[in-house]
């Protein structure tokens, strides 16, 4: 099973309080993250993109940095762990990331691949004047597909001609083509989105969701498998999980209710403002899923408390979901999480007893 890191490309991880470790994106921090995740035999990186955060007291992503020129720089300081860049759909010309893409993977041949964002708050776009209305909530999905498309074609043959509802590409040319494959990730929820996975993407992100409830998520995996069975294609599910550990039991509950004692209540009152701009939001869906309770103070997915041993044990559960193909974490503090992890953690867990193999 994969293991892989949500990088902190905004400030304050993902921990939406004023109580949790307080901290501004950088290069660096991201380079000390990445290469210790590296060097503990982790499997992928993944930043994401975000144009406007929610304010607060902690400010919460209000301080972002841009996800392709951070893993371009990642890739030239990294040797062997697979990186992925989100894109914000609204943002860039599919041509445009195609060609970024094909650039990255000459800097890292065969470990680089994107992340597709379709958008889901409106405050992002409409601050630049690009919010195409409220109607692309409908039809974002579709305008993903004709991105992907005409992404894939340039990496496939080098040129593309398309005429779709949403883009329009005229003998359009690209070369030199990229070397290796690049990978698609996707992380819709709503049956729509799933669709979308299952048409495009090679793994698609499954959101845990609440305390120490490792297998909760095998619902979104059902909807997954049951939509990658209609296009007979393979997408495997990452699953989104917080990590939260310490010695004992006690002491990484401790921190846990010390975060949610902290919980920026304007931070997440304008999440959930954002969250209800999409009125036809289907009850699976990102926008419905991020103002759940127990999302209160972590974002959008579930949250892993306890020892050593009990989070080796949880995430060995999670692992024995049908359909997962890895998961992806976030930790309170990420490089005090990262040496946890790699070494208190990982050693414990079956389901990552051939990196220990090899690691020895």
């Amino acid at each position: 099973m994969d293991i892989g890191v949500f990088i902190p490309i905004g400030n304050n991880g993902w921990l939406i309080s004023t109580t949790s470790p307080q901290y501004k994106p950088s290069f660096e921090l991201n380079k000390q993250v990445v290469q210790k995740a590296e060097s503990y035999g982790l499997d992928f990186a993944l930043s994401m993109i975000k144009l406007r955060g929610f304010g607060g007291k902690a400010e919460f992503w209000d301080y972002n940095l841009e996800s392709f020129t951070l893993m371009a720089s990642l890739a030239a300081v990294t040797e062997r762990i697979k990186l992925f860049a989100s894109t914000a759909v609204l943002t860039l010309p599919p041509a445009i990331v195609a060609r970024m893409a094909t650039t990255i993977d000459s800097i890292a041949p065969g470990r680089f691949g994107v992340n597709i964002v379709s958008g889901w708050q409106m405050a992002e776009y409409d601050q630049m004047g690009i919010w195409p209305g409220d109607d692309y909530f409908g039809y974002r999905y579709d305008y993903s597909s004709e991105y992907v498309k005409i992404m894939k074609d340039l990496w496939e043959t080098g040129e593309c001609t398309f005429d779709g509802e949403h883009f329009t590409m005229t003998d359009c040319m690209m070369k030199p083509m990229p070397e290796n494959r690049i990978e698609i990730v996707a992380a819709g929820q709503s049956p729509r989105g799933m669709k979308f996975a299952a048409e495009y993407a090679d793994y698609n992100f499954v959101m845990g969701s609440g305390i120490n409830t490792p297998t909760a998520y095998a619902p979104g995996n059902e909807r997954l498998i049951a939509a990658a069975a209609e296009t007979g294609r393979d997408v495997g599910a990452y699953v989104l999980f917080m990590v939260i550990a310490d010695e004992t039991d006690e002491l990484a509950k401790a921190k846990w209710e010390n975060y949610r004692a902290g919980a920026d209540v304007d931070a997440l009152a304008w999440m959930a403002d954002q969250g209800g701009k999409d009125s036809n939001a289907d009850a699976s869906s990102t926008a419905k899923s991020i103002n759940l309770p127990e999302g209160a103070v972590n974002f959008n997915m579930g949250t892993i408390v306890g020892s050593y041993e009990s989070v080796a044990k949880m995430l060995d559960e999670a692992a024995e979901v049908p359909g997962t193909k890895g998961i992806m974490l976030t930790f309170d503090d990420f490089l005090v999480g990262l040496d946890q992890f790699g070494q208190k953690i990982q050693p414990l867990m079956k389901s990552r007893s051939a990196v220990q193999v090899a690691a020895e």
